[in-house]
């Protein structure tokens, strides 16, 4: 399958060769099946700048739950004291950020995990009192990113920022994505998720959208939850890129599909 999509893909695979992309996933999209990483792995070794910025809720909430910690959220941002903050370290930095490096190993891909505390990846202040240890980003560093891309390597990371008091803060990974984006000049940016998109009152998924029409739908109640940050990391790529893509990663090989082809799986939101 992978070999069909590159080979429909194959007259604009030169136009993002030397080029950098972002590419947010959810720990929930990288299901056994999932073909993401093999997306990755094949953009990679034919010279697209692939930088992967990763989730992982559903793990945190798993293990939060194991110690006996209701998770709770407040506009789908993650409520996040000390405690929450340790669990939060262990499972991105730790298990998922490894696990996709090691996944992309066994695909022939060349990966480094990082989180944004390494190098000062990312810095960010407290975003308000009742969220505790969440970050609102302030500064990206990249020279670590570029150094990695020169090598051939995909930097894969998680999004845990360093404070103002160097204490880690945790990032909600679509924004950490955009602001790395904007900071690249990457050509493009991808949001993962395990949704089809964005969808209307009725349910039907919206293939196109413009900001100021995703903004309606927030301020009428339609775009809710944890749509709302990917719908304003979307917002803030917008800043440097013409569009920014919500994409249905349960869909086989729907990175390469969305990137290089017409065969949209999701819903795409232009300035």
């Amino acid at each position: 399958m992978l070999a069909e999509a590159l080979r429909q893909a194959s007259p604009r695979i030169d136009e993002l060769k030397g080029k950098a992309i972002v590419v947010k996933v959810g720990g929930s999209t990288l299901g056994s099946h999932d073909t993401t990483l093999e997306d990755v792995a094949a953009l990679s070794k034919l010279g697209v700048k692939v930088v992967v910025v990763h989730g992982g809720g559903a793990s945190i909430s798993h293990w939060l739950k194991v110690i006996g910690k209701e998770p709770r959220f407040v506009d789908g941002l993650r409520v996040t004291d000390a405690e929450t903050m340790e669990i939060v370290t262990m499972v991105l930095a730790g298990k998922v950020n490894k696990e996709i490096v090691t996944s992309l190993a066994k695909l022939g891909g060349r990966a480094v995990g990082v989180c944004g505390v390494d190098g000062g990846l990312i810095r960010a202040r407290r975003l308000s009192d009742d969220l505790g240890l969440v970050g609102e980003v302030t500064d990206v560093d990249l020279h670590a990113v570029q150094a990695l891309l020169a090598a051939g390597c995909v930097p894969i990371i998680a999004p845990i920022a360093l404070g103002e008091q160097e204490e880690s803060l945790n990032i909600n990974a679509d924004t950490a994505a955009a602001e790395i984006a904007v900071s690249l000049g990457a050509e493009k940016i991808i949001f993962l998720t395990d949704v089809a998109g964005i969808r209307d009152q009725d349910g039907s998924v919206l293939p196109r959208l413009t900001k100021q029409q995703a903004q309606a739908l927030i301020d009428s109640g339609v775009i809710s939850g944890g749509m709302i940050p990917k719908a304003h990391a979307c917002f803030r790529a917008l800043d440097r890129i013409n569009e920014a893509q919500i994409v249905d990663g349960r869909v086989a090989h729907a990175l390469i599909r969305e990137l290089l082809t017409d065969s949209g799986v999701g819903t795409r939101i232009r300035g």
